[in-house]
């Protein structure tokens, strides 16, 4: 799995969470979105939830060490909860932008944006390839309800430049990760769209 995840950028893993905590995880990402008002999306997960900063500091911890070495540490949470009246569309992208603790203005780091009070930066690319996104599903995500999807290899291409995004996601490589529940993946900083 590991080369694979080197090769593609990405990995399609079995079940993290069993059938308890799945039904805990949907309770909590339902409170949560209740107190977001239906606006498809939830930032700053890790600090407004004992319940995903517990998880993440421990079992999601555990694997994103096993790809990222013994010192990853989760850094942030994005819950979405993507429905008919509310979705954060989420066109073709690179997940370029970190959030951090306070603006501390460092050569190659720019540029900065408030998300929800959160201050974000684009670090340089040397920083966003020791990073791996995981995606913990907790609903079906077939191909026409938010289904993740990649550009195979992306991973490689460094920064792509806005007049690049259509080539690039016209490849034969760009493929939708559809699964059913409580299959999880994990995956370099990539071009996706969701």
């Amino acid at each position: 799995m590991k080369d694979r995840f080197q090769e593609h950028g990405y990995v399609v893993l079995q079940p993290i969470l069993g059938e308890r905590q799945l039904a805990a995880a949907r309770g909590e990402a339902a409170r949560l979105s209740d107190a977001a008002s239906g606006r498809g999306g939830v930032r700053n997960v890790l600090q407004r939830s004992p319940y995903f900063h517990e998880l993440a500091m421990g079992v999601l911890r555990e694997l994103a060490c096993e790809y990222a070495g013994a010192d990853a540490q989760a850094v942030k949470a994005t819950l979405f909860d993507k429905t008919v009246a509310a979705n954060w569309k989420v066109p073709w992208h690179q997940d370029l932008t970190i959030a951090v603790r306070r603006r501390l203005e460092t050569t190659g780091f720019g540029p900065w944006s408030m998300k929800d009070g959160v201050p974000h930066v684009q670090p340089p690319v040397s920083v966003l390839e020791a990073l791996v996104a995981l995606r913990l599903h907790l609903d079906d995500t077939p191909e026409e309800n938010g289904a993740l999807r990649v550009v195979v290899a992306s991973h490689r291409l460094g920064r792509i430049p806005e007049a690049q995004i259509a080539a690039v996601r016209a490849t034969d490589s760009a493929l939708p990760l559809v699964k059913p529940h409580n299959t999880d993946a994990c995956s370099r900083t990539r071009f996706a769209s969701s």
